[in-house]
């Protein structure tokens, strides 16, 4: 009787063992599956903000472009005006100025739209890609 209850024991030890192991396996891949995620997502981060960067700098730059040619424009107007020789070559070169610079305005306008829409989905792609990829492990079920 006493061989019967310490195999029983035995069993039911082993059994205990057995659970706790596969409790422990189980989380430790839990465990390693979150800190990749974890590393990927600041990678992810890592790679948007270097997409933001340099996209902040080619903005800025076009910005600087702008403003130099418009500069350079003005100038040009304000010589010209200078050797106006009456007041309609005056009206005439205030008026073509006007319609240049706001035919450059749109057109500006526009580029940089552009810019700017081109460098919120570049920087944001790899933070959609990571949250794409963490969505598909998170609810990934086992098969059967």
């Amino acid at each position: 009787m006493t061989t019967k209850k310490n195999s029983a024991a035995e069993a039911a030890a082993k059994q205990v063992e057995e659970a706790v192991e596969n409790a422990s396996a189980a989380f430790f891949q839990g465990y390693d599956e979150a800190t990749a995620v974890n590393k990927e997502s600041i990678e992810a981060f890592a790679k948007a903000g270097e997409v933001l960067t340099k996209g902040a700098e080619d903005v800025g730059k076009a910005y600087f472009d702008i403003a130099q040619a418009s500069a350079e424009a003005g100038i040009e107007a304000s010589k010209a005006l200078m050797a106006a020789k009456s007041i309609k070559d005056v009206v005439d070169i205030q008026s073509e100025f006007a319609r240049s610079s706001f035919d450059s305005f749109v057109a500006e306008s526009t580029r940089l739209s552009e810019m700017n829409t081109k460098l919120a989905t570049a920087a944001f792609a790899p933070l959609q890609a990571q949250l794409n990829a963490a969505f598909e492990k998170g609810f990934k079920f086992p098969t059967l």
